[in-house]
């Protein structure tokens, strides 16, 4: 297969933007913008460093991401696995790029802009539920934000009950994968009967 190399031959290939897919971008976070972040609760967030590029889920209720000012997005950090991936790229790199998700609707929303992280213990309260504040907030200072077509929604058909794995055993749990890997050293078995408890407790 001959690969593409270069700009030209790029748009070539795809040919031109159309209208409505360049002026849906902007430098600030609309009315309709911040509707859509408002609905949803659940985001991937991408970044870099140098150790590499890391895309990472959060979620939690819908608004979690919190829209301080049209030009500014307030993430809230919660318990993880502490390995902060995102956080030490944002140290090293501060260009951010987010993805929302709403439930049951097909557009998405991307955002990109640039971060850093606080930690001043009022503004920490101010994301706290069931009395638990977040770790740190990610403040992200807006540069682009603009909605994503249906298409790959309705491609993979993500909504679709119908599509959802339901079966027991159909894909390998967390705990089989840990055991693979550290060839027994971690019991699956073990993992897994403590893993929903764990995260019901860890949750925030």
């Amino acid at each position: 297969m001959d690969a593409i190399t270069t700009l030209a031959q790029l748009e070539a290939l795809f040919g031109e933007v159309a209208a409505p897919s360049r002026l849906k971008e902007v430098a600030f976070i609309s009315p309709h913008y911040r509707a859509l972040i408002a609905a949803s609760p659940f985001a991937m967030l991408a970044t870099s460093g140098p150790d590499g590029l890391d895309a990472s889920p959060r979620g939690d209720a819908p608004g979690f991401v919190a829209v301080e000012d049209e030009h500014t997005l307030l993430l809230p950090e919660r318990r993880g696995n502490n390995r902060a991936d995102s956080l030490r790229n944002i140290i090293a790199d501060p260009r951010v790029a987010l993805l929302f998700l709403i439930p049951g609707v097909g557009e998405t929303l991307r955002v990109n802009g640039k971060a850093r992280i606080l930690a001043a213990p009022a503004l920490l309260q101010r994301f706290a539920v069931a009395g638990q504040a977040p770790k740190c907030v990610v403040e992200i200072k807006v540069e682009t934000a603009y909605f994503q077509c249906a298409r790959a929604v309705l491609r993979s058909k993500l909504w679709d009950p119908a599509a959802a794995v339901h079966a027991a055993g159909a894909l390998p749990s967390a705990g089989a994968i840990l055991a693979a890997l550290t060839r027994g050293e971690i019991d699956g078995e073990a993992y897994d009967q403590a893993l929903p408890a764990r995260q019901r407790s860890t949750l925030y």
